[in-house]
């Protein structure tokens, strides 16, 4: 039985959609819309936007929309009644428990549970002989006893088969494990460790869960670390050690490091704003997640080039999130936790200094430029300013873009006008560039490919047509008698559109429908692909005259255009718009 009616009706009402989605991305208001940049994918300029009107979102940029739910879905990685949960504590409703399917949230509950029984396994091992390794080496960390409990800090045994073996004790079935990552199958089906040998790292989400877990080999075996697979509790693009302590730092700065021993350094350095982005590349999600903690990030990175590589990359990324920047480069191709350890106890006055010197991104960004040249050469000052004319190009700011070609100026001795006026040229060339990638996506957006309806690929004409009459009866819901005469959902070419009109069909008996209609009964992506179809049609809403056409094309289904260009396909569905005429209604 699906959630009644009565309440999903409430939830909707409570929860307006632009308020939800202004907790976790800044958003403009343009029109009767809102727009900004997608928390789902990394861009330059917002593609995604909020329309209240109807309750639902779309990203013209990643094709991903959806409603509030759907969102949440997203944005918090729940499954569909999780995140009516999440949205009704918020509202202060209470959920009907009563005859919902909560498959999934289940297996999430056990494998949160087999997480928390694992970290607490690692722990005790510490103390226990076959946990000696990992004790002795987080002493020669430098790390005391409250630490180590502090970050639940563990060691998982050499035996290959201790922890699956705890768990089996308490109940827990071989499917709950492999689902969790904790243990993999061997080819007689016997479950064993996949962590074996390995000083162990739990990763907490916000609410305190423990979702994850790094393991570091003490040996010289490769590789150096292994990290939980995404699981039912965890994505890895969105998560980051030690933010569970930092957001509660009680400031609106926090310290971006690389690894998990440096966090740990600097939170017992008195840094306790500090987190890591897990070993992996700065990701769109994880900056998000930084924007509603802090309002500045101070990126410290290890110095090294991989470290710096690292850095160059993360600064547009925490930009387009709305984030203030600025860069920590420690000297001596050290780490933060080699940097403080090397001062003994002047290291966290030390670190203190280099915050406090700190320079923004776009000082980063030019002394980073003007290392690479000798600009006592002019081929090196040419170079040096062509490259730099980009970094201030890309500022938005006249008085600061201003500014910083001042200081060029006098580094080089060329005149400020002339630096300004390659600025300009570079951003002119990044803008057409921004063009360039917003038309194809566009392309993307309408072209034959589709993971939820696979079969457009084959009859896309047919599928086009469907998607207008499905959008025509989302705004005539009045009308759903006459389109079941007229083209029954049997005589739809493409399943997934067929199961659409169908749902929608039956829906329209009771009135007027909305995209949050479906949110229980599709998937994230398909709830995608809807919103797509509706989104597409919003500045020519197809007629009575249009969809007599469409019905036309799914009868012949004479047209299969599979090897047409995107071009094609966008020239294709502008004729649909522009054959609308005085008889549509």
């Amino acid at each position: 039985m699906a959630l009644p009616e009565y309440f999903k009706e409430e939830l909707k009402q409570r929860c307006e959609i632009g308020e939800i989605i202004s907790s976790y991305v800044i958003l403009k208001r343009r029109g009767k819309n809102l727009v900004g940049l997608c928390p789902f994918h990394n861009e330059k300029t917002p593609s995604f936007v909020v329309y209240p009107e109807n309750g639902s979102f779309y990203c013209f940029g990643c094709n991903t929309g959806g409603d509030v739910i759907s969102f949440v879905e997203r944005v918090e990685n729940l499954d569909y009644i999780e995140a009516v949960r999440f949205l009704a504590q918020r509202a202060g409703l209470a959920v009907p428990e009563d005859g919902v399917d909560d498959t999934m949230s289940k297996l999430r509950t056990r494998i949160l549970e087999i997480n928390r029984e694992a970290a607490r396994f690692f722990y005790r091992t510490l103390t226990q002989p076959e946990g000696r390794p990992g004790l002795e080496y987080l002493k020669r960390r430098g790390l005391d006893a409250q630490t180590i409990k502090h970050f639940g800090l563990g060691y998982a045994p050499d035996s290959g088969y201790a922890l699956a073996s705890c768990l089996k004790a308490k109940g827990y079935t071989s499917n709950e494990m492999v689902q969790s990552d904790m243990v993999r199958l061997s080819k007689n089906n016997r479950p064993y460790d996949r962590y074996r040998g390995r000083v162990m790292y739990p990763i907490f989400d916000l609410r305190g869960n423990v979702v994850a877990f790094g393991g570091r080999i003490l040996t010289d075996e490769k590789p150096k670390y292994i990290n939980t697979a995404d699981t039912p509790v965890y994505h890895k693009s969105s998560g980051l050690f030690a933010m569970n302590f930092a957001k509660n730092a009680g400031t609106r700065q926090l310290i971006l490091a690389e690894g998990y021993m440096d966090v740990i350094a600097l939170h017992r350095a008195g840094f306790q704003n500090s987190i890591a982005s897990l070993g992996t590349a700065l990701t769109t999600e994880q900056a998000n997640i930084i924007r509603r903690y802090a309002d500045e990030v101070v990126i410290c990175y290890d110095s090294d080039e991989a470290g710096q590589r690292a850095t160059q990359r993360a600064i547009p990324i925490l930009k387009k999130a709305g984030l203030s920047i600025r860069v920590i480069t420690v000297p001596g191709n050290k780490d933060p936790d080699e940097f403080m350890r090397s001062f003994g106890k002047d290291g966290p006055l030390r670190f203190k200094a280099l915050l406090e010197e700190s320079g923004n991104d776009l000082e980063y960004r030019l002394r980073k430029v003007r290392d690479k040249y000798d600009i006592e050469t002019d081929d090196g000052r040419v170079k040096y300013l062509q490259e730099a004319a980009e970094v201030v190009g890309f500022i938005d700011d006249k008085i600061a873009q201003d500014v910083y070609a001042g200081k060029l100026s006098r580094e080089t001795g060329v005149s400020k006008e002339a630096i300004l006026s390659m600025a300009e040229k570079a951003a002119s060339r990044a803008a057409k560039q921004r063009k360039k990638e917003e038309i194809r996506s566009q392309q993307r957006v309408v072209g034959t490919e589709s993971q939820v309806n696979p079969e457009k690929a084959r009859h896309t004409k047919a599928a086009f047509a469907e998607e207008n009459i499905i959008a025509y009866l989302f705004d005539h819901p009045d009308r759903s008698d006459a389109l079941r005469r007229e083209i029954p959902p049997e005589k739809f070419v493409t399943a997934w559109n067929r199961r659409v009109y169908e749902t929608l069909l039956g829906k329209t008996i009771h009135g007027a429908v909305s995209i949050s209609d479906f949110s229980e009964a599709l998937s994230k992506d398909e709830m995608s692909e809807l919103t797509r179809i509706i989104v597409q049609h919003r500045d020519a809403p197809p007629g009575w005259v249009d969809v007599q056409k469409s019905i036309g094309l799914i009868q012949t289904d004479g047209s299969n255009i599979k090897n047409a260009s995107d071009e094609d396909v966008l020239k294709y569905m502008q004729q649909l718009r522009d054959q609308k005429n005085g008889g549509n209604e």
